[in-house]
Formats: structure tokens, sequence, C-alpha cells
């Protein structure tokens, strides 16, 4: 069962595009809560949908990929973002060049 906070980060991850990502302190800060970065984590790795809910497009703060990405491991994130766009260099993504603004 989807609890209100994990249909608002699913719907968030829905909004932003292809070639840009988004760090987990940054959806927890759009959301109204920017000390639930450790339980964005926890419901992205429950994301129902992969294939339509971009979870791969979350980064933490330094830009580094997912160690242990849910859904194919670290290599399946990058892969996902470079074919989203997103140029991936020693498993980090350049935040200033990359990450989303939202509105």
């Amino acid at each position: 069962m989807k609890t209100d906070l994990s249909a608002r980060v699913y719907a968030y991850l829905q909004r932003i595009p292809d070639g840009k990502v988004v760090t987990y302190g940054q959806i927890a800060a759009d959301l109204g809560n920017p000390r639930l970065s450790r339980v964005i984590g926890t419901i992205l790795h429950q994301n129902p949908d992969p294939d339509r809910i971009a979870c791969f497009k979350v980064v933490n703060r330094e830009g580094k990929l997912a160690e242990n990405f849910a859904f194919g491991g670290i290599g399946a994130q990058k892969a996902r973002l470079i074919a989203s766009g997103v140029e991936v260099e020693d498993d980090r993504v350049d935040l200033r060049r990359y990450q989303w603004e939202s509105d």
C-alpha cells in the first residue's frame, strides 16, 4: 500500500525531464521536509513501476550513483542515465550541468 508521501515522491519523479537528475535531499526539501532523504531512498527501493517512474534519475548530494540501485545495480542506473542524455564519469554526474530545478 502506497503512503501519501510515496505517491508524492513517485509523482515528483515523473516530472523530471530526460537529461536531468535530482538528489534525495532535493526531493525531500521540495516535498516539504529536508530531513527525509533516507526515507526517500527507502521509497525509491519500493518503486512499483521502475520503467514508468524514473528512480534512476536520483543521485546523492555529490552526484554519485546509487551503489545499491534496486533495479539492476549501479551499472543499470548508469546505463539508463546515459540513455536519457546524462553523462556519467566515474559513477558520478555533474550536478552543475544536469541537476533539475523544479518549479
